[in-house]
């Protein structure tokens, strides 16, 4: 038991030491969620194209005051906010970069990591200055062309550097007509963008019928565009009032049971009988994340790194085979965690009938939707709240940008297969079907619900979700501890990635 413990001991030291190495790693890239809010402010910028018909005209205001008073200006805000946040971190990594080359040692990963920023940075360019020449100033022709000028220059012979040259040619006095610059503006710019720099050129290149086919195209993806924030903004805001209610009542409901059993009359609500010692949580969770960090995070990246060298799969995976690889990754980490916990607990069995208790019933049902209703307003103001705290930086989970880029049916089945059932099923089974139970036996019940939806927040390895998560994850752990079901914490967590999927669907259709 000793030299277990040992080992344990200096397990445990390793795994801290990973986790808190990845979670400071995280602090240094720009969190996932500003990225995926500019495909909303996107929307909103086309959205605001619309103009109502005759017999929609009473909707006119309605429209204009959701979307804001200028919302040209509030994404040229958001997105000087994303740029200088992305230069920053090009600038560490170029500085990293400089640093290896000076020791004589190569760094492929860093060097193709500093390529995707500066591809980045130079695609959020291209917007940057169409947007600065909606602003106020009269120097606002001026600091687009600069702004496109450094892009020309960052990728030099690039098709991105090509439309930064295309647009500095159309906004500068005199004009410029590059060549191709139609299909060259189509094939790199998207939504709002695409139709005011098209504008541009039409009125530049004297075509009134492209004008005038331009305008009703603007008015077609207008009314798409307010469809698709309906969807991805206004059911989450619907859901969030539905939660808030429920929360009220449920806070009504416990005040008045705190008073019932004050008088005798109120039941409580008892904990699990727990067979094992804290040693067992230790050596559960400990092995877990070891394997999770050390399959998921080294093994496998590193068999595909020889695989590839070795020319048996593609150096470059594509959607498809990224979304397999990730699908194998998680496979490979719930066989471990299953094996793990099946040999930690089979000292034990039979286990009382309370445990690892699913049961597909109606009480299930209306516990998983209500929990999924009242977490939304929760999780949406820590959400804001964590968004000021790291001030755009923190990570974010990779899948969701792939989500969200990919163009392939059957990538994005398996990445729903993944997040709507796989990782409910095995997260559920383990945080709260084993974790939270087995904390009850050594801390209050409240406290045991926070302590494993921290850990839960965690085990997702990013800065920027660990205050979300968090709250999430204490939310699950209630709605298990009051259903008794794990089909209950099942579901709402398969509901919560899936409208988080939905929405990335709806965000994405337009690019």
């Amino acid at each position: 038991m000793t030299l277990k413990r040992l080992f344990l001991g200096l397990l445990t030291a390793v795994v801290v030491l990973l986790v808190g190495r990845t979670l400071w790693a995280s602090v240094q890239q720009p969190q996932t969620q500003s990225r995926l809010e500019l495909y909303q402010t996107d929307l909103v910028l086309q959205a605001a194209q619309w103009q109502a018909t005759p017999d929609l005209a009473q909707l006119e205001g309605s429209v204009s005051r959701a979307l804001g008073e200028n919302p040209a200006a509030a994404a040229l805000k958001q997105y000087q906010e994303v740029r200088t946040s992305l230069q920053d971190q090009t600038q560490r990594v170029q500085a990293l970069a400089q640093q290896l080359t000076a020791r004589g040692q190569d760094a492929p990963q860093i060097l193709d990591q500093l390529a995707a920023l500066q591809q980045e940075q130079t695609r959020l360019d291209l917007r940057l200055g169409l947007l600065q020449l909606t602003d106020a100033p009269s120097q606002v022709v001026s600091a687009a062309l600069a702004t496109w000028d450094g892009a020309a220059t960052r990728l030099p012979g690039s098709q991105l550097a090509e439309t930064a040259r295309i647009l500095s040619g159309l906004w500068s006095s005199p004009v410029q007509l590059l060549p191709d610059a139609e299909d060259r503006l189509r094939q790199t710019l998207s939504g709002w963008f695409e139709h005011q720099a098209l504008a541009r050129l039409y009125e530049q290149q004297q075509r009134p019928d492209a004008l005038r086919q331009l305008q009703i195209d603007r008015q077609t993806a207008a009314t798409t565009a307010l469809t698709r924030l309906a969807i991805v903004a206004g059911l989450p805001l619907l859901g969030s009032l539905a939660g808030l209610v429920l929360l009220l009542g449920f806070g009504l409901r416990r005040l008045l049971a705190r008073k019932r059993s004050e008088n005798g009359t109120g039941r409580t609500n008892p904990v699990w009988p727990v067979p094992w010692t804290w040693v067992t949580i230790w050596e559960v969770m400990t092995l877990w994340l070891a394997s999770f960090l050390g399959l998921g995070q080294l093994l496998l990246p590193l068999s595909l790194q020889v695989l590839q060298l070795l020319e048996l799969v593609p150096a470059s995976l594509g959607f498809r085979g990224q979304a397999f690889y990730a699908l194998l990754n998680y496979t490979t980490v719930v066989i471990a965690g299953v094996l793990i916990l099946v040999g930690a607990l089979r000292h034990f069995a039979p286990l009382p009938p309370d445990w690892f208790r699913l049961r597909l019933n109606l009480s299930g049902l209306l516990w998983g939707v209500g929990g999924y209703l009242s977490a939304l307003p929760l999780v949406v103001g820590v959400s804001l709240l964590n968004e000021r705290l790291l001030q755009g930086r923190g990570g974010g989970n990779p899948l969701l940008l792939e989500i969200l880029e990919n163009r392939d049916l059957l990538a994005k089945m398996v990445f729903l297969l993944m997040v709507t059932v796989a990782a409910p099923v095995f997260e559920e089974t383990l945080f709260r079907g084993f974790l939270l139970p087995s904390l009850t036996r050594y801390l209050p019940v409240s406290g045991a619900i926070a302590l494993s939806g921290v850990l839960f927040a965690l085990a997702h390895l990013n800065l920027s979700d660990v205050l979300p998560l968090s709250v999430l994850g204490c939310v699950l752990g209630f709605v298990y501890l009051r259903s008794r079901n794990l089909f209950a914490s099942m579901l709402l967590h398969s509901i919560w990635n899936g409208g988080s999927f939905l929405a990335l669907l709806v965000l994405g259709a337009g690019e």
